[in-house]
């Protein structure tokens, strides 16, 4: 399914491409765009999670340089069954993060240096087990993929008064069709939203949860991220919109309205639905607030140090809170 998904993808972002060339430039102009975007999904597939990486300067670490996040993010990875991801951390003041690659064999995680100056060590936690969904659930490649293709597609676009704006063009269409090729680059970002569902971030967040065996963790970190998400801009992400439905919260604005033209669910939604899993679970739910979760009962997770028969409260969870720290900006604060 994963395979079909991004085969469809890939195919209609393509036919997108050549639909803006065949504006520009008539035939001549559809198969030209036809080569440019097969040398480019084939590009994409080896080297967008790069890409997108350089695009938010975002520089990799280690458990020399980043102890505490590199090691969340090994227990995560070995609680769900991953291969250690690389990690990088995006000189950034808004709390947000994100997951890439092709596979999760050459995955690689992100996340803000506001996220980890924002959170507790347990909501840093759930957000790289959200983020670790989506690699096991493979999504990395299609969010990534389609984050570069929607971007030169703009590109492509805004190129168009320049490229076919005289009367010896080919395009079919004339200015016309120049005006249209134009007016379209603004909403391509929409067609990457409608085209990647958003159902993703519900599976990601429960799985998340699984992995890092608290839903209140993602919960309270969710709005967290929205909060400062509305409050400090992300010029990166604005200067490269097409990438924004890889970040866990949309860094672009503080939208929470449940449309077909946003990237994410309404958080509130997202926060339902993980304290309605929390209930099934026996768990304390998030309540709101900007204060700390801590865990009272509930499942398993990769900082327990053992097990009870039923897999639930019978175990003390160890985090870095368990030893002291400040964790009121986090341990990176």
């Amino acid at each position: 399914m994963g395979f079909f998904r991004t085969t469809l993808l890939l195919a209609a972002m393509t036919a997108l491409f050549m639909g803006v060339g065949y504006l520009i430039g008539g035939q001549t102009g559809m198969v030209i765009a036809f080569v440019v975007a097969a040398a480019m999904n084939l590009f994409s597939y080896w080297n967008s999670d790069k890409m997108v990486l350089r695009m938010h300067n975002a520089v990799e670490v280690d458990a020399a340089n980043a102890p505490e996040l590199h090691e969340i993010v090994r227990r995560l990875a070995e609680e769900a069954a991953l291969p250690m991801p690389r990690v990088y951390i995006i000189h950034q003041d808004q709390p947000n993060a994100f997951a890439t690659g092709r596979n999760p064999e050459n995955a690689a995680v992100a996340a803000t240096t506001g996220l980890l100056q924002t959170l507790t060590p347990e909501e840093v936690a759930g957000v790289m087990a959200h983020e670790l969904a989506h690699v096991k659930n493979r999504d990395t490649l299609t969010m990534t993929i389609t984050a570069t293709i929607a971007g030169a597609i703009s590109m492509l676009a805004n190129f168009a008064f320049f490229f076919g704006g005289n009367r010896d063009n080919n395009s079919p269409f004339g200015f016309i069709g120049v005006l249209v090729a134009a007016i379209a680059a603004p909403f391509a970002a929409m067609l990457v939203q409608m085209a990647i569902s958003r159902t993703r971030e519900y599976a990601a967040d429960r799985m998340g949860a699984e992995i890092c065996g608290h839903p209140a963790w993602l919960a309270s970190a969710l709005a967290k991220i929205a909060s400062g998400a509305a409050r400090r801009p992300n010029m990166a992400a604005e200067r490269n919109p097409a990438t924004a439905h890889l970040f866990i919260i949309n860094p672009l604005s503080g939208a929470r309205m449940d449309n077909l033209f946003t990237t994410h669910p309404a958080t509130e939604n997202r926060i339902a639905a993980l304290n309605a899993l929390a209930r099934e679970w026996g768990e304390s739910e998030y309540q709101g607030g900007t204060g700390s979760v801590r865990r009272e009962a509930g499942r398993s997770g990769p900082w327990d140090s053992g097990r009870g028969e039923s897999g639930r409260g019978e175990t003390r969870r160890e985090t870095p809170r368990d030893a002291g720290e400040d964790t009121r900006r986090g341990p990176w604060g």
